[in-house]
């Protein structure tokens, strides 16, 4: 059984961390949080818990303005862990040298930031039997 998840977000000025409108990394591992949420009600009926990330990486920066698309699937499957992997991209980004409300969609999305990590979900939690 094949499990994919997708959603797409604007970065706002309130994501902004740092100088320059810089998002603080954190907000990719909220969105792939909820990524994850999302493939556990598909997958088990329930939202489960995320227990760990074993890989991060922050690939390129993401400013204020952007739109994120995070994606996630879940690759293996134990009695109660879902295995998962994650990848943010950006899409569309902010072109302010033009004008305070242009922006580029772009051609090739910009991958900044992958991850991999392991959800469960209790076995009384499980209402989707597989």
């Amino acid at each position: 059984m094949e499990v994919k998840s997708k959603i797409r977000v604007r970065m706002s000025s309130h994501d902004a961390h740092y100088g320059g409108n810089l998002v603080d990394g954190a907000r990719m591992l909220n969105l792939f949080g909820d990524v994850a949420t999302e493939l556990l009600i598909i997958n088990d009926g329930d939202e489960g818990l995320f227990c760990a990330y074993d890989k991060v990486e922050f690939l390129s920066p993401v400013y204020a303005g952007d739109y994120i698309e995070a994606v996630g699937e879940i690759v293996s499957m134990g009695n109660t862990s879902r295995k998962m992997v994650f990848e943010a991209r950006k899409v569309i980004a902010p072109r302010a040298d033009i004008s305070a409300s242009a922006a580029d969609v772009l051609s090739e999305p910009i991958v900044v930031c992958r991850a991999s990590g392991t959800c469960v979900v209790p076995k009384q939690c499980q209402r989707i039997k597989h």
